[in-house]
Protein backbone atom coordinates (compact mmCIF):
# COMPACT_ATOMS: atom_id res chain seq x y z
CA UNK A 1 0.00 0.00 0.00
CA UNK A 2 1.60 3.13 -0.75
CA UNK A 3 0.14 5.53 1.40
CA UNK A 4 -1.63 5.95 4.41
CA UNK A 5 -5.70 5.84 4.63
CA UNK A 6 -6.98 9.13 5.44
CA UNK A 7 -10.60 10.60 6.08
CA UNK A 8 -12.15 13.59 5.19
CA UNK A 9 -14.47 15.09 8.86
CA UNK A 10 -17.29 14.03 7.01
CA UNK A 11 -16.41 10.59 6.80
CA UNK A 12 -14.88 9.77 10.33
CA UNK A 13 -18.70 9.15 11.41
CA UNK A 14 -19.33 6.79 9.32
CA UNK A 15 -16.09 4.90 9.44
CA UNK A 16 -16.13 4.88 12.91
CA UNK A 17 -19.55 3.21 12.71
CA UNK A 18 -17.99 0.55 10.68
CA UNK A 19 -14.63 0.32 12.94
CA UNK A 20 -17.67 -0.83 15.55
CA UNK A 21 -19.17 -2.95 13.87
CA UNK A 22 -16.31 -4.92 12.42
CA UNK A 23 -14.96 -5.12 16.14
CA UNK A 24 -18.06 -6.21 17.61
CA UNK A 25 -17.98 -8.86 15.14
CA UNK A 26 -14.96 -10.23 15.85
CA UNK A 27 -15.20 -9.88 19.88
CA UNK A 28 -18.13 -11.83 19.11
CA UNK A 29 -16.17 -14.51 17.31
CA UNK A 30 -13.72 -14.48 19.55
CA UNK A 31 -15.54 -14.86 22.63
CA UNK A 32 -17.08 -18.05 20.78
CA UNK A 33 -14.25 -19.51 20.18
CA UNK A 34 -12.48 -19.31 23.26
CA UNK A 35 -15.54 -20.44 25.29
CA UNK A 36 -15.68 -23.54 23.32
CA UNK A 37 -12.40 -24.52 23.77
CA UNK A 38 -12.47 -23.87 27.61
CA UNK A 39 -15.09 -26.45 27.13
CA UNK A 40 -12.47 -29.32 26.29
CA UNK A 41 -11.31 -28.81 30.31
CA UNK A 42 -14.46 -29.40 31.62
CA UNK A 43 -15.08 -32.92 33.42
CA UNK A 44 -11.12 -33.57 33.05
CA UNK A 45 -8.55 -33.54 35.47
CA UNK A 46 -5.10 -32.68 34.04
CA UNK A 47 -2.25 -33.96 36.21
CA UNK A 48 1.36 -31.80 35.73
CA UNK A 49 4.08 -33.39 36.59
CA UNK A 50 7.88 -33.86 35.53
CA UNK A 51 9.37 -37.03 35.35
CA UNK A 52 13.00 -36.44 35.13
CA UNK A 53 13.09 -33.23 33.11
CA UNK A 54 10.52 -34.51 30.99
CA UNK A 55 7.06 -32.35 31.52
CA UNK A 56 4.28 -35.03 31.46
CA UNK A 57 0.39 -34.10 31.39
CA UNK A 58 -1.73 -37.18 32.53
CA UNK A 59 -5.31 -36.62 31.37
CA UNK A 60 -8.37 -38.35 33.01
CA UNK A 61 -12.28 -37.61 34.45
CA UNK A 62 -12.82 -37.22 37.89
CA UNK A 63 -14.16 -41.12 37.89
CA UNK A 64 -11.12 -42.76 39.65
CA UNK A 65 -12.42 -46.13 38.37
CA UNK A 66 -9.39 -48.32 36.24
CA UNK A 67 -9.14 -48.03 33.05
CA UNK A 68 -6.70 -48.38 29.84
CA UNK A 69 -3.84 -46.19 29.74
CA UNK A 70 -3.14 -44.16 26.24
CA UNK A 71 0.58 -43.02 26.06
CA UNK A 72 0.54 -40.41 23.57
CA UNK A 73 3.74 -38.75 21.61
CA UNK A 74 4.15 -35.64 19.18
CA UNK A 75 6.31 -35.88 16.14
CA UNK A 76 9.47 -34.05 15.11
CA UNK A 77 8.92 -30.27 16.16
CA UNK A 78 6.00 -30.87 18.44
CA UNK A 79 4.55 -30.53 22.02
CA UNK A 80 2.24 -32.31 24.11
CA UNK A 81 -0.31 -28.71 23.36
CA UNK A 82 -0.08 -30.37 19.42
CA UNK A 83 -1.33 -33.14 20.97
CA UNK A 84 -4.46 -32.33 23.06
CA UNK A 85 -7.19 -33.41 20.38
CA UNK A 86 -6.58 -37.28 20.69
CA UNK A 87 -5.52 -37.00 24.25
CA UNK A 88 -8.67 -34.99 25.55
CA UNK A 89 -10.78 -36.96 23.03
CA UNK A 90 -9.36 -39.99 24.92
CA UNK A 91 -9.98 -38.93 28.23
CA UNK A 92 -13.40 -37.37 27.52
CA UNK A 93 -14.14 -41.02 26.65
CA UNK A 94 -12.82 -42.91 29.56
CA UNK A 95 -9.56 -43.46 28.18
CA UNK A 96 -6.50 -42.39 30.91
CA UNK A 97 -4.64 -40.28 28.14
CA UNK A 98 -0.88 -39.17 29.50
CA UNK A 99 1.00 -37.02 27.01
CA UNK A 100 4.63 -35.81 27.16
CA UNK A 101 7.45 -32.94 25.39
CA UNK A 102 10.59 -35.61 24.08
CA UNK A 103 13.85 -34.20 24.59
CA UNK A 104 14.47 -30.95 23.12
CA UNK A 105 10.72 -30.31 22.55
CA UNK A 106 8.20 -27.94 23.99
CA UNK A 107 9.28 -27.18 27.81
CA UNK A 108 11.77 -29.92 28.12
CA UNK A 109 15.29 -28.95 28.87
CA UNK A 110 17.27 -31.90 27.62
CA UNK A 111 18.89 -31.81 24.17
CA UNK A 112 17.98 -34.06 21.56
CA UNK A 113 21.30 -35.83 21.50
CA UNK A 114 22.39 -37.22 17.95
CA UNK A 115 21.64 -36.25 14.25
CA UNK A 116 18.89 -37.52 12.29
CA UNK A 117 18.37 -41.17 11.41
CA UNK A 118 21.16 -41.75 14.03
CA UNK A 119 20.91 -44.85 16.33
CA UNK A 120 21.40 -42.30 19.28
CA UNK A 121 18.98 -39.81 18.27
CA UNK A 122 16.52 -42.86 17.88
CA UNK A 123 17.85 -44.51 21.32
CA UNK A 124 17.32 -41.31 22.64
CA UNK A 125 13.53 -40.83 22.12
CA UNK A 126 12.59 -44.69 22.85
CA UNK A 127 14.46 -44.55 26.43
CA UNK A 128 12.05 -41.14 26.55
CA UNK A 129 8.87 -43.41 25.55
CA UNK A 130 10.10 -45.79 28.06
CA UNK A 131 10.31 -44.14 30.86
CA UNK A 132 6.48 -42.28 30.34
CA UNK A 133 5.22 -46.28 29.69
CA UNK A 134 6.73 -46.91 33.33
CA UNK A 135 5.43 -43.92 35.10
CA UNK A 136 1.72 -44.35 33.48
CA UNK A 137 1.59 -48.15 34.10
CA UNK A 138 2.89 -47.17 37.63
CA UNK A 139 -0.69 -44.73 38.29
CA UNK A 140 -3.19 -46.31 40.16
CA UNK A 141 -6.12 -46.39 38.15
CA UNK A 142 -4.29 -48.14 35.42
CA UNK A 143 -5.46 -51.22 34.34
CA UNK A 144 -3.28 -53.17 32.71
CA UNK A 145 -4.17 -52.56 29.33
CA UNK A 146 -2.36 -50.26 27.48
CA UNK A 147 -1.98 -48.34 24.01
CA UNK A 148 0.05 -45.85 22.32
CA UNK A 149 -0.58 -43.41 20.02
CA UNK A 150 2.27 -41.64 17.79
CA UNK A 151 2.09 -38.77 15.24
CA UNK A 152 5.04 -38.39 12.79
CA UNK A 153 8.62 -39.25 14.60
CA UNK A 154 6.66 -40.79 17.26
CA UNK A 155 4.48 -42.90 15.37
CA UNK A 156 7.93 -44.73 13.99
CA UNK A 157 8.92 -44.92 17.90
CA UNK A 158 6.12 -46.17 18.59
CA UNK A 159 6.60 -49.14 16.22
CA UNK A 160 10.09 -49.83 17.34
CA UNK A 161 9.17 -49.50 20.88
CA UNK A 162 6.84 -52.79 20.46
CA UNK A 163 10.07 -54.27 19.34
CA UNK A 164 12.71 -53.56 21.90
CA UNK A 165 12.32 -56.89 23.85
CA UNK A 166 9.31 -59.73 24.88
CA UNK A 167 6.59 -61.46 23.49
CA UNK A 168 3.60 -59.19 23.93
CA UNK A 169 0.95 -60.44 22.23
CA UNK A 170 -2.39 -60.60 23.51
CA UNK A 171 -2.34 -64.15 22.11
CA UNK A 172 0.95 -65.40 24.09
CA UNK A 173 -0.08 -63.98 27.11
CA UNK A 174 -0.44 -67.40 29.99
CA UNK A 175 -1.30 -65.20 32.98
CA UNK A 176 -3.74 -62.15 33.03
CA UNK A 177 -1.15 -59.13 33.66
CA UNK A 178 -0.99 -57.37 36.62
CA UNK A 179 -2.31 -54.05 37.09
CA UNK A 180 -2.43 -50.79 38.59
CA UNK A 181 0.00 -51.19 41.62
CA UNK A 182 1.30 -55.02 40.78
CA UNK A 183 2.06 -53.94 37.53
CA UNK A 184 4.90 -51.66 38.84
CA UNK A 185 5.10 -53.75 42.17
CA UNK A 186 6.50 -57.11 40.47
CA UNK A 187 8.09 -55.96 37.50
CA UNK A 188 11.52 -57.94 37.06
CA UNK A 189 14.76 -55.67 38.19
CA UNK A 190 12.46 -53.16 40.21
CA UNK A 191 12.33 -52.71 43.88
CA UNK A 192 9.11 -53.23 45.59
CA UNK A 193 6.78 -50.58 45.71
CA UNK A 194 3.77 -49.51 46.96
CA UNK A 195 1.14 -46.85 45.35
CA UNK A 196 -0.66 -44.11 48.03
CA UNK A 197 -4.18 -42.94 47.56
CA UNK A 198 -3.13 -40.03 45.76
CA UNK A 199 -0.92 -41.17 43.15
CA UNK A 200 2.43 -41.52 45.09
CA UNK A 201 5.08 -44.38 44.00
CA UNK A 202 7.08 -44.97 46.64
CA UNK A 203 10.21 -48.03 46.97
CA UNK A 204 12.53 -49.33 49.38
CA UNK A 205 15.09 -47.52 47.79
CA UNK A 206 13.39 -44.05 47.11
CA UNK A 207 16.45 -42.82 44.83
CA UNK A 208 15.76 -45.79 42.74
CA UNK A 209 11.58 -45.32 42.03
CA UNK A 210 10.38 -41.74 43.01
CA UNK A 211 7.37 -41.68 40.37
CA UNK A 212 5.17 -39.81 41.68
CA UNK A 213 2.00 -37.29 40.28
CA UNK A 214 3.69 -34.25 42.16
CA UNK A 215 5.50 -31.88 40.78
CA UNK A 216 8.45 -34.04 40.22
CA UNK A 217 9.06 -37.46 39.25
CA UNK A 218 11.97 -39.79 38.21
CA UNK A 219 11.97 -42.78 36.19
CA UNK A 220 14.75 -45.97 37.16
CA UNK A 221 17.10 -45.61 34.55
CA UNK A 222 18.61 -49.38 35.33
CA UNK A 223 14.85 -50.73 34.77
CA UNK A 224 14.86 -53.85 32.21
CA UNK A 225 15.08 -53.49 28.65
CA UNK A 226 11.93 -53.43 26.74
CA UNK A 227 8.74 -52.62 27.43
CA UNK A 228 7.83 -53.19 30.92
CA UNK A 229 4.20 -52.80 30.42
CA UNK A 230 2.29 -54.83 27.79
CA UNK A 231 1.10 -53.27 24.60
CA UNK A 232 -1.86 -53.80 22.78
CA UNK A 233 -2.33 -51.58 20.41
CA UNK A 234 -0.35 -48.64 18.39
CA UNK A 235 -2.24 -45.71 16.39
CA UNK A 236 0.31 -44.96 14.48
CA UNK A 237 -0.32 -40.72 12.56
CA UNK A 238 1.48 -39.91 9.58
CA UNK A 239 4.30 -41.79 10.33
CA UNK A 240 7.40 -42.01 8.17
CA UNK A 241 8.32 -45.82 8.81
CA UNK A 242 12.17 -46.54 9.27
CA UNK A 243 11.84 -50.02 8.86
CA UNK A 244 9.26 -52.77 7.06
CA UNK A 245 7.28 -54.41 9.55
CA UNK A 246 6.11 -57.11 7.33
CA UNK A 247 3.77 -59.73 8.00
CA UNK A 248 2.65 -59.64 12.19
CA UNK A 249 5.08 -61.89 14.42
CA UNK A 250 4.33 -61.45 17.88
CA UNK A 251 6.35 -59.50 20.13
CA UNK A 252 8.43 -58.23 17.76
CA UNK A 253 5.93 -56.16 15.48
CA UNK A 254 3.23 -54.23 16.94
CA UNK A 255 -0.10 -55.87 17.82
CA UNK A 256 -3.35 -54.43 16.35
CA UNK A 257 -2.25 -51.52 14.09
CA UNK A 258 -3.73 -48.47 12.83
CA UNK A 259 -2.43 -45.78 10.57
CA UNK A 260 -3.99 -42.80 9.89
CA UNK A 261 -2.68 -40.36 7.27
CA UNK A 262 -3.66 -37.03 5.99
CA UNK A 263 -5.09 -37.05 2.12
CA UNK A 264 -2.70 -34.18 1.44
CA UNK A 265 0.39 -36.04 2.55
CA UNK A 266 3.42 -37.26 0.40
CA UNK A 267 1.97 -40.73 -1.57
CA UNK A 268 5.03 -42.36 -0.27
CA UNK A 269 3.90 -42.33 3.18
CA UNK A 270 0.83 -42.96 2.58
CA UNK A 271 2.01 -46.30 0.33
CA UNK A 272 4.01 -47.22 3.37
CA UNK A 273 1.05 -47.61 5.23
CA UNK A 274 -0.45 -49.15 2.91
CA UNK A 275 2.78 -51.49 2.64
CA UNK A 276 2.45 -52.84 6.13
CA UNK A 277 -1.30 -53.44 5.92
CA UNK A 278 -0.99 -55.33 2.91
CA UNK A 279 1.68 -57.92 4.72
CA UNK A 280 -1.41 -59.40 6.87
CA UNK A 281 -3.97 -59.37 4.27
CA UNK A 282 -2.01 -61.69 2.11
CA UNK A 283 -2.98 -59.24 -0.61
CA UNK A 284 -0.86 -56.69 -2.84
CA UNK A 285 -0.69 -53.26 -1.56
CA UNK A 286 -3.03 -51.49 -4.57
CA UNK A 287 -5.71 -53.58 -3.34
CA UNK A 288 -5.91 -52.52 0.52
CA UNK A 289 -8.80 -50.77 0.75
CA UNK A 290 -9.13 -47.73 3.71
CA UNK A 291 -11.63 -47.94 6.86
CA UNK A 292 -11.16 -51.81 6.71
CA UNK A 293 -9.76 -54.18 9.17
CA UNK A 294 -7.76 -57.03 7.81
CA UNK A 295 -6.28 -59.77 10.53
CA UNK A 296 -8.02 -60.19 13.49
CA UNK A 297 -8.14 -58.17 16.64
CA UNK A 298 -8.33 -61.18 19.23
CA UNK A 299 -5.39 -62.51 17.74
CA UNK A 300 -3.27 -58.94 18.14
CA UNK A 301 -2.51 -59.13 13.92
CA UNK A 302 -5.11 -56.81 12.87
CA UNK A 303 -4.23 -53.77 10.81
CA UNK A 304 -5.89 -51.28 9.05
CA UNK A 305 -5.75 -47.98 6.55
CA UNK A 306 -7.47 -44.46 7.85
CA UNK A 307 -7.25 -41.36 5.10
CA UNK A 308 -8.39 -38.33 6.48
CA UNK A 309 -10.23 -36.28 4.02
CA UNK A 310 -8.97 -32.56 3.22
CA UNK A 311 -5.76 -32.29 6.01
CA UNK A 312 -2.15 -32.84 5.25
CA UNK A 313 0.82 -33.52 8.29
CA UNK A 314 -0.28 -31.41 10.72
CA UNK A 315 -4.02 -30.92 10.28
CA UNK A 316 -4.57 -34.20 10.62
CA UNK A 317 -4.12 -33.66 14.38
CA UNK A 318 -7.30 -31.87 13.89
CA UNK A 319 -9.58 -34.05 11.60
CA UNK A 320 -12.66 -35.60 13.25
CA UNK A 321 -12.56 -38.50 11.03
CA UNK A 322 -9.01 -38.84 12.64
CA UNK A 323 -10.15 -38.83 16.03
CA UNK A 324 -13.24 -40.64 15.42
CA UNK A 325 -10.68 -43.35 13.82
CA UNK A 326 -8.49 -43.34 16.50
CA UNK A 327 -11.11 -43.34 19.06
CA UNK A 328 -13.06 -46.40 17.45
CA UNK A 329 -10.36 -48.52 16.82
CA UNK A 330 -9.31 -48.21 20.93
CA UNK A 331 -12.58 -48.63 21.99
CA UNK A 332 -12.60 -52.40 19.52
CA UNK A 333 -9.58 -53.00 20.65
CA UNK A 334 -10.09 -52.70 24.66
CA UNK A 335 -14.16 -53.50 24.39
CA UNK A 336 -14.70 -50.23 25.52
CA UNK A 337 -17.55 -47.96 25.90
CA UNK A 338 -17.58 -44.17 25.12
CA UNK A 339 -19.36 -41.20 25.23
CA UNK A 340 -19.08 -40.42 21.95
CA UNK A 341 -17.40 -36.93 22.78
CA UNK A 342 -14.57 -35.80 20.15
CA UNK A 343 -12.69 -32.68 20.11
CA UNK A 344 -13.80 -29.71 17.79
CA UNK A 345 -11.37 -27.73 18.56
CA UNK A 346 -9.86 -26.95 15.12
CA UNK A 347 -13.03 -24.96 13.67
CA UNK A 348 -13.36 -22.95 16.68
CA UNK A 349 -9.90 -22.44 17.01
CA UNK A 350 -10.52 -20.68 13.47
CA UNK A 351 -13.28 -18.83 14.33
CA UNK A 352 -11.56 -17.09 16.90
CA UNK A 353 -8.65 -16.27 14.99
CA UNK A 354 -10.86 -15.11 12.16
CA UNK A 355 -11.64 -12.76 14.70
CA UNK A 356 -8.18 -11.85 15.85
CA UNK A 357 -7.61 -10.88 12.70
CA UNK A 358 -10.80 -9.05 12.28
CA UNK A 359 -10.35 -7.43 15.24
CA UNK A 360 -6.74 -5.78 14.03
CA UNK A 361 -8.11 -3.85 11.31
CA UNK A 362 -10.25 -0.94 13.44
CA UNK A 363 -7.69 -1.49 16.14
CA UNK A 364 -5.20 -0.32 13.64
CA UNK A 365 -6.69 2.43 13.14
CA UNK A 366 -6.65 3.70 16.42
CA UNK A 367 -2.84 3.60 16.23
CA UNK A 368 -0.96 7.14 16.22
CA UNK A 369 0.13 8.66 13.12
CA UNK A 370 4.52 7.84 12.98
CA UNK A 371 5.73 9.73 9.86
CA UNK A 372 4.32 12.27 7.97
CA UNK A 373 4.83 10.91 4.78
CA UNK A 374 4.78 7.33 3.66
CA UNK A 375 8.08 5.92 4.10
CA UNK A 376 9.84 3.06 1.84
CA UNK A 377 11.91 2.08 -1.29
CA UNK A 378 9.08 3.34 -3.71
CA UNK A 379 9.43 0.73 -6.30
CA UNK A 380 8.21 0.16 -9.38
CA UNK A 381 7.05 -3.54 -10.30
CA UNK A 382 10.44 -3.26 -13.20
CA UNK A 383 12.75 -1.94 -10.36
CA UNK A 384 11.40 -4.14 -7.57
CA UNK A 385 11.74 -7.40 -9.74
CA UNK A 386 15.17 -8.09 -9.88
CA UNK A 387 15.19 -7.28 -6.08
CA UNK A 388 12.49 -9.65 -5.14
CA UNK A 389 14.49 -13.08 -7.51
CA UNK A 390 17.75 -12.75 -6.83
CA UNK A 391 17.93 -12.89 -3.47
CA UNK A 392 15.62 -15.68 -3.39
CA UNK A 393 18.06 -17.55 -5.66
CA UNK A 394 21.13 -16.86 -4.02
CA UNK A 395 20.62 -17.47 -0.82
CA UNK A 396 20.39 -21.26 -0.35
CA UNK A 397 23.22 -21.60 -3.39
CA UNK A 398 25.47 -19.75 -1.46
CA UNK A 399 24.26 -21.64 1.95
CA UNK A 400 24.68 -24.65 0.38
CA UNK A 401 28.36 -25.63 1.05
CA UNK A 402 28.38 -24.17 4.49
CA UNK A 403 27.23 -26.02 7.38
CA UNK A 404 24.11 -25.01 9.17
CA UNK A 405 25.07 -25.88 13.21
CA UNK A 406 26.15 -23.03 14.69
CA UNK A 407 23.34 -23.05 16.72
CA UNK A 408 21.92 -25.90 19.44
CA UNK A 409 18.48 -26.02 17.93
CA UNK A 410 17.67 -28.63 14.94
CA UNK A 411 16.82 -26.75 11.70
CA UNK A 412 15.95 -23.56 13.08
CA UNK A 413 19.99 -22.29 12.59
CA UNK A 414 19.82 -23.07 8.76
CA UNK A 415 16.40 -20.62 9.22
CA UNK A 416 18.26 -18.36 10.73
CA UNK A 417 21.08 -18.15 8.27
CA UNK A 418 18.67 -18.07 5.66
CA UNK A 419 16.80 -15.04 6.96
CA UNK A 420 20.08 -13.59 7.58
CA UNK A 421 21.84 -13.86 4.20
CA UNK A 422 18.57 -13.15 2.57
CA UNK A 423 18.72 -10.47 4.28
CA UNK A 424 21.83 -8.79 3.40
CA UNK A 425 21.29 -9.28 -0.29
CA UNK A 426 18.10 -7.47 -0.43
CA UNK A 427 19.66 -5.32 1.36
CA UNK A 428 22.75 -5.04 -0.99
CA UNK A 429 19.76 -4.86 -3.73
CA UNK A 430 18.68 -1.73 -2.04
CA UNK A 431 21.42 0.16 -2.08
CA UNK A 432 22.16 -0.88 -6.10
CA UNK A 433 18.21 0.12 -6.68
CA UNK A 434 17.58 3.15 -4.73
CA UNK A 435 18.96 6.52 -6.70
CA UNK A 436 21.08 8.55 -4.70
CA UNK A 437 19.13 11.11 -3.33
CA UNK A 438 16.43 10.82 -0.50
CA UNK A 439 12.81 11.21 -1.12
CA UNK A 440 12.15 11.12 2.91
CA UNK A 441 14.40 13.81 3.98
CA UNK A 442 11.71 16.22 5.12
CA UNK A 443 9.02 13.53 6.30
CA UNK A 444 8.96 14.34 10.27
CA UNK A 445 9.08 10.97 12.73
CA UNK A 446 7.42 11.04 16.28
CA UNK A 447 9.77 8.92 18.12
CA UNK A 448 7.00 8.83 21.14
CA UNK A 449 4.30 7.46 18.63
CA UNK A 450 6.76 5.17 17.26
CA UNK A 451 7.30 3.59 20.74
CA UNK A 452 4.03 3.62 21.59
CA UNK A 453 2.64 2.34 18.49
CA UNK A 454 5.02 -0.55 18.76
CA UNK A 455 4.37 -1.46 21.98
CA UNK A 456 0.62 -1.80 21.37
CA UNK A 457 1.02 -4.07 17.90
CA UNK A 458 3.04 -6.32 20.22
CA UNK A 459 0.80 -6.28 23.09
CA UNK A 460 -2.03 -7.25 21.12
CA UNK A 461 -0.59 -10.30 19.12
CA UNK A 462 1.17 -11.93 22.12
CA UNK A 463 -2.19 -11.65 24.22
CA UNK A 464 -4.19 -12.55 21.10
CA UNK A 465 -2.21 -15.00 19.40
CA UNK A 466 0.97 -16.19 21.18
CA UNK A 467 -1.05 -17.02 24.33
CA UNK A 468 -4.13 -18.33 22.58
CA UNK A 469 -1.30 -20.54 20.55
CA UNK A 470 0.77 -22.02 23.16
CA UNK A 471 -2.52 -23.07 24.96
CA UNK A 472 -4.56 -24.65 23.05
CA UNK A 473 -2.04 -25.27 19.48
CA UNK A 474 1.30 -26.24 20.28
CA UNK A 475 4.28 -24.92 22.42
CA UNK A 476 4.42 -21.05 21.20
CA UNK A 477 6.10 -19.14 24.25
CA UNK A 478 9.69 -20.13 24.21
CA UNK A 479 11.22 -21.13 27.86
CA UNK A 480 14.34 -19.74 29.58
CA UNK A 481 16.53 -22.28 28.22
CA UNK A 482 15.77 -21.19 24.57
CA UNK A 483 16.53 -17.26 25.04
CA UNK A 484 19.62 -17.56 23.71
CA UNK A 485 18.64 -19.11 20.41
CA UNK A 486 16.14 -16.13 20.34
CA UNK A 487 18.00 -13.78 20.60
CA UNK A 488 20.33 -15.04 17.64
CA UNK A 489 16.80 -15.78 15.68
CA UNK A 490 15.24 -12.20 16.26
CA UNK A 491 19.00 -10.70 15.23
CA UNK A 492 18.32 -12.82 11.62
CA UNK A 493 14.45 -11.99 11.25
CA UNK A 494 14.58 -8.26 12.57
CA UNK A 495 17.13 -8.41 9.57
CA UNK A 496 15.07 -9.57 7.24
CA UNK A 497 11.50 -8.16 7.97
CA UNK A 498 13.54 -4.69 7.76
CA UNK A 499 14.79 -5.00 4.48
CA UNK A 500 11.89 -6.73 2.99
CA UNK A 501 9.43 -4.03 4.78
CA UNK A 502 11.55 -1.01 3.44
CA UNK A 503 11.33 -2.59 0.01
CA UNK A 504 8.05 -3.40 -0.64
CA UNK A 505 6.76 0.12 0.97
CA UNK A 506 6.69 3.75 0.42
CA UNK A 507 4.77 6.32 -2.61
CA UNK A 508 4.41 4.78 -5.52
CA UNK A 509 5.24 1.38 -4.55
CA UNK A 510 3.86 -1.86 -6.61
CA UNK A 511 0.79 -3.19 -4.92
CA UNK A 512 1.55 -6.77 -5.35
CA UNK A 513 5.11 -6.39 -4.08
CA UNK A 514 4.87 -7.48 -0.33
CA UNK A 515 2.97 -10.57 -1.44
CA UNK A 516 5.38 -11.46 -3.97
CA UNK A 517 8.58 -11.35 -1.62
CA UNK A 518 6.64 -13.33 0.67
CA UNK A 519 6.37 -15.87 -2.48
CA UNK A 520 9.80 -15.79 -3.46
CA UNK A 521 10.90 -16.26 0.42
CA UNK A 522 8.80 -19.85 0.28
CA UNK A 523 10.14 -20.73 -3.11
CA UNK A 524 13.93 -19.80 -1.42
CA UNK A 525 12.92 -22.30 1.49
CA UNK A 526 11.73 -25.01 -1.20
CA UNK A 527 14.88 -24.77 -3.42
CA UNK A 528 16.90 -25.07 -0.28
CA UNK A 529 15.36 -28.20 0.34
CA UNK A 530 15.82 -29.66 -3.13
CA UNK A 531 19.56 -28.78 -3.18
CA UNK A 532 19.85 -30.51 0.86
CA UNK A 533 17.33 -33.04 0.81
CA UNK A 534 18.83 -34.56 3.79
CA UNK A 535 19.72 -32.26 6.38
CA UNK A 536 16.42 -29.70 5.14
CA UNK A 537 13.86 -32.34 4.73
CA UNK A 538 11.49 -31.42 7.93
CA UNK A 539 11.65 -27.71 6.48
CA UNK A 540 9.42 -28.80 3.89
CA UNK A 541 6.62 -29.93 6.68
CA UNK A 542 6.89 -26.41 8.33
CA UNK A 543 6.50 -24.32 4.85
CA UNK A 544 3.05 -24.45 4.82
CA UNK A 545 3.05 -22.96 8.46
CA UNK A 546 5.84 -20.24 7.61
CA UNK A 547 2.49 -19.55 4.43
CA UNK A 548 -0.11 -19.09 7.42
CA UNK A 549 1.89 -16.57 9.49
CA UNK A 550 2.92 -14.53 5.95
CA UNK A 551 -0.75 -14.42 4.90
CA UNK A 552 -1.87 -13.30 8.96
CA UNK A 553 1.22 -10.79 9.86
CA UNK A 554 0.77 -9.13 6.30
CA UNK A 555 -2.38 -8.48 6.39
CA UNK A 556 -1.29 -6.70 10.41
CA UNK A 557 1.68 -5.08 8.51
CA UNK A 558 -0.24 -3.46 5.61
CA UNK A 559 -2.71 -2.00 8.24
CA UNK A 560 -0.19 -0.68 10.40
CA UNK A 561 1.57 0.79 7.70
CA UNK A 562 -1.66 2.46 5.70
CA UNK A 563 -2.28 3.87 9.95
CA UNK A 564 1.47 4.89 10.78
CA UNK A 565 3.27 5.31 7.66
CA UNK A 566 6.41 3.87 9.10
CA UNK A 567 7.31 0.51 7.74
CA UNK A 568 9.55 -0.61 10.54
CA UNK A 569 7.24 -0.62 13.02
CA UNK A 570 5.58 -3.17 11.45
CA UNK A 571 8.75 -5.10 10.58
CA UNK A 572 9.88 -5.26 14.18
CA UNK A 573 6.48 -6.36 15.66
CA UNK A 574 6.69 -9.49 12.69
CA UNK A 575 10.31 -9.81 13.52
CA UNK A 576 9.67 -10.80 16.85
CA UNK A 577 6.66 -12.93 16.63
CA UNK A 578 8.58 -15.07 13.81
CA UNK A 579 11.55 -15.25 15.98
CA UNK A 580 9.70 -16.84 18.92
CA UNK A 581 7.73 -18.87 16.70
CA UNK A 582 10.71 -20.83 15.31
CA UNK A 583 12.67 -20.55 18.30
CA UNK A 584 9.45 -22.49 20.18
CA UNK A 585 8.64 -25.28 17.34
CA UNK A 586 12.51 -26.74 16.52
CA UNK A 587 13.61 -29.14 19.32
CA UNK A 588 16.82 -28.13 21.36
CA UNK A 589 20.09 -30.56 19.83
CA UNK A 590 22.82 -31.09 21.03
Amino acid sequence: MSARLTTSPQQRPRWRLIDALIAGVALTLMLIGLLWLMTTDQGLIDLEVRLEQAPVTVYRTNDLSPAPVVVIAHGFSGSRQMMEPFARTLAHNGYIAVSFDFPGHGANPRPLEGKIGDQQRVQVLLDALSAVVDYASALPQYDGRLALLGHSMAGDIAVRYADLNGDLSPASRLDQPATGTEAIGHRPGYPDTSVSADGDVSADAEADANLSTGSEASANPAGPAGPAAELDAIVAISPYLSQDLGEHRPGRTPDNLLFIYGEWEPQMILDQGRDAVAAVADRPSSEIEPNITYGDLDLGNARRLVVAENVEHIGVLYSASALEAALDWLNQVFDHQDSGWIDARGAWLGLYFLGVILLAWPLSRLLPQVSSEPLGAGLDWRRLLPAALLPALLTPLILRPFPSDFLSIAIADYIALHFAVYALLTGLMLLLIRPRRSEHSGAHISVSGFMLALLAVIAYQTLSIALPTDLYVAAFLPDPHRFGILAVLLVATTAWFVADEWLTRGRGAFAGGYALTKIMFLVSLILAVVLNLEELFFLVIIIPAILILFVVFGLFSSWIYRRTGHPLLAALANALAFAIAITSSFPIAD
